[in-house]
């Protein structure tokens, strides 16, 4: 914070009424907060905005199919597809001029909380399964926002993955697996964008409220990563306020009238909450405001350039589409050999293109894949013809069936158009199920029956079934592509555009692959995420669970090669990272985009790991021919896992495998690294630890072989013991190793000493005993 700012903030907190200060720490209304005239404290507004701005006509309505037009964006599962940060950054910058042209000070996005199970209701919100590719596009989005002079929250903090009791279930998450998955993606976005705002979520995180948390909002947000903007409650998710105000929640929204700030107010004289507490908030928060207002202020609002915008959001459209089948390379579409086309379906004329909840924009305007096909078949390379292929609310239509069925046997080639209606993907429902309606899988095995040339067109924000996929002859995933969705897709199937999207979750062949699909939504009012650190394709891949299709995969229209894999050097310190670099070439007679991925694996671990894991990624957009040189630096991150015994990351020393390609299953290329640790991992050791462990460690066997060396010997271990011959003495050493140290004193009665055993911990901990320092 400016030296001046702070100043003044002190002073403002110095002059306020306690009264005045509890005021401030809940909204005024809806979508703004509070202002205090008499010391020129002003108010700003927040509004929705994860793939576009929804600010809703006046401060306290909903806006609800009311709110200002504004472009839609692909939606952040859509966008992430594409492995752009550039991308990201320009969408998060054209939402942030919208933002301010309206005098929208705070937009309440990007949503970083990670696709745990397909089902999720939300997950068109999020940016796929992967920690490391979500945070890195969260932050690039939160640059693109904040570069308008606008804030950007980042949400749901944290470990918020299901709608089923989102405002009161306890997601029951181990340390590991917290840390290297669901806090991942917000702590990128935090240290590395620096977001006005982060905003809590409705459910508990191990029992308590994520509004109400001390260790999350205060411990690790602010004290680890250093966050120094405001922690928003979301809408209507403060149980507890004075618990609130203490554990670091500064702003509780909407407005709760004088409930939340009587709570404040009532804690305080009753010695329940300190105002020295109180004020340390209000003045966090009103630095935030204070910041927010004066870069308002600074100049008028600016217009914006709406068709711009349009045509950005078609780009954006058209990186996003994956393609995830294409036989006999029947896409694009070659006009020579079929030119009767015959397009089916509903979404091709009425286009879903977001999905349900507060996140839903009124559009500035759309196009339909129909629309955009009708204006490239003009000129009379294509002859285009339509059919519903079922009934306005997606359901069996006998009459629609025979028509789509009557005009694909008459075209060259059928696309037809499926996916997932609104109600299926909204805010406050998880699906039940991944399937699509039953009248769209109907529909597309009636089509396959009398056209053998069928491409599917897929709209669904989360992953689907697919029953008759051996039937198609190429597979697009549209997704939720914002409002030029259409123009996109049509660009894809043309030719105009070549795909280039890579699938950011992997897709399941079958609901029970998911591997969180024994404790997905959980019950009795909890979710156990029981999976660990194995979810989406580290699960996958573990067990190896065959997906439908893997994490990472996309097609493209051309061909690309890999080769020339190299690292900066063989041997490194995990401090210095190490520098990987590959070569690609566009091989086939279509330019493309190849985006190229890097996983690392640690070959051999104490902890479990998953096979590999995403460390970084790059795109070459490639003409036919031409070759590009990838370079990928990574830092010591990219071999860590989290240890819960010394709670903090830890790189084992050891081989780790640098595996570079087009998915997590298409591994091209493949060399391993011996990395270093600078402070080596050292397990702690405590009266529960296995004798195994104690003589697997250099110093812990050194140290217990000294003080009870004879000892273990009685009990078949240890350099002292004779080697084990007969089964029986084998079968009794095996049951000694898994005996914990502390034991060894009632196995001796009493020969080995608890004072003994403080000194033997002590010193395999490299510390003194206690009874020494006495």
């Amino acid at each position: 914070m400016p030296a001046r700012l702070d100043a003044r903030v002190r002073d403002l907190v110095s002059k306020l009424t306690l009264d005045e200060k509890a005021s401030l720490l809940s909204g005024d209304s809806t979508w703004t907060t509070r202002a205090i005239p008499r010391l020129g404290i002003p108010s700003i507004w927040l509004a929705d905005g994860p793939h576009g701005l929804r600010k809703a006509p006046g401060p306290n309505d909903v806006g609800a199919g009311t709110a200002v037009p504004a472009t839609c964006f692909p939606t952040a599962s859509a966008l992430a597809c594409a492995f752009d940060e550039d991308l990201a950054r320009r969408v998060g910058e054209a939402i942030g001029r919208e933002a301010r042209a309206n005098e929208v000070d705070v937009v309440l996005g990007p949503g970083v909380n990670l696709q745990r199970s397909p089902l999720g209701g939300r997950s068109f919100e999020y940016m796929g399964e992967d920690p490391l590719l979500t945070g890195t596009l969260a932050a690039a989005f939160v640059d693109g926002v904040q570069s308008q002079g606008v804030g950007a929250c980042v949400k749901h903090f944290a470990a918020n993955e299901q709608e089923t009791g989102r405002m009161w279930c306890s997601s029951e998450v181990d340390e590991r697996t917290l840390r290297e998955l669901y806090l991942r993606p917000f702590e990128i976005a935090v240290t590395r964008a620096r977001p006005l705002a982060v905003m809590s979520a409705y459910n508990r995180v191990n029992g308590l409220f994520a509004s109400e948390h001390p260790w999350l909002l205060r411990d690790v947000l602010r004290g680890e990563w250093g966050f120094d903007g405001f922690v928003v409650s979301d809408w209507g998710a403060v149980d507890d306020r004075a618990a609130g105000v203490g554990a670091g929640l500064h702003l509780e929204m909407p407005s709760s009238g004088a409930v939340g700030p009587a709570e404040v107010i009532d804690a305080v004289r009753a010695g329940r909450l300190a105002e020295s507490r109180v004020d340390e908030v209000v003045g966090e928060l009103l630095a935030c405001v204070l910041r927010a207002a004066e870069t308002r202020d600074a100049a008028p609002p600016p217009a914006f350039d709406a068709a711009a915008h349009h045509a950005l959001a078609r780009e954006a459209a058209a990186s996003c589409l994956v393609l995830l089948r294409n036989e006999g390379d029947t896409l694009p579409l070659d006009p020579a050999t079929r030119s009767k086309v015959a397009i089916i379906g509903r979404f091709a004329r009425s286009p879903r293109f977001q999905g349900g909840g507060s996140s839903q924009v009124v559009p500035a305007r759309t196009t339909s894949a129909w629309e955009a096909l009708e204006e490239i078949a003009r000129p009379g390379a294509l002859a285009l013809s339509y059919a519903d292929g079922t009934g306005p609310e997606h359901e069996a239509d006998d009459a629609s069936l025979a028509e789509a069925r009557r005009i694909a046997a008459a075209a060259d080639v059928a696309i037809v158009f499926v996916g997932l209606p609104l109600s299926h993907e909204i805010e406050g429902c998880d699906r039940s199920d991944l399937c699509l309606p039953s009248a769209h899988d109907a529909l597309v095995e009636a089509v396959a029956g009398v056209q053998p040339n069928l491409v599917v067109v897929v709209t669904a924000g989360a992953p689907v079934t697919m029953p008759w996929i051996s039937r198609t002859r190429a597979v697009l995933l549209g997704g939720l592509l914002g409002q030029a969705g259409g123009g996109a897709v049509a660009d894809v199937l043309t030719g105009r555009v070549a795909p280039s999207g890579k699938l950011a979750s992997s897709w399941p062949a079958r609901l029970e692959d998911v591997p969180s699909y024994l404790h997905f939504p959980g019950e009795g009012g909890a979710v156990r995420y029981g999976e660990g650190v194995f979810m989406g394709y580290r699960g996958h891949d573990a067990a190896g669970i065959a997906p439908l299709f893997p994490f990472g995969h996309g097609l493209s229209t051309t061909r690309f090669e890999y080769s020339d894999l190299r690292l900066s050097a063989p041997r490194v310190r995990d401090t210095d990272g190490v520098t990987v670099s590959c070569r690609v070439r566009n091989v086939g007679s279509r330019a493309g985009r190849e985006i190229v991925q890097v996983y690392v694996g640690d070959l051999v671990a104490r902890a479990r790991r998953p096979p590999r894991e995403l460390a970084a990624f790059a795109s070459a957009s490639l003409a036919p021919g031409e070759e590009a040189e990838l370079r990928f630096r990574l830092d010591r991150r990219a071999f860590t896992f989290w240890d819960v015994e010394t709670h903090a990351w830890t790189v084992e020393d050891g081989e780790f495998e640098i595996a570079v390609g087009a998915s997590s299953r298409d591994l091209r290329l493949r060399a391993t690294v011996d990395v270093e640790a600078a402070e080596p991992a050292r397990p702690r050791f405590d009266r529960h630890t296995p004798l195994s462990r104690w003589l697997a460690d250099p110093r812990a066997r050194a140290a217990l072989e000294a003080a009870a060396g004879s000892l273990l010997a009685a009990l078949g271990l240890g350099s002292k013991a004779p080697a084990p011959t007969r089964p029986a003495t084998l079968t009794l050493r095996a049951m000694m190793l898994a005996l914990p140290v502390g034991k060894i004193g009632r196995f001796t009665r009493g020969a080995f000493t608890s004072a003994q055993l403080e000194r033997v911990i002590a010193e395999a901990n490299g510390e003194r005993a206690a009874s020494e320092e006495r």
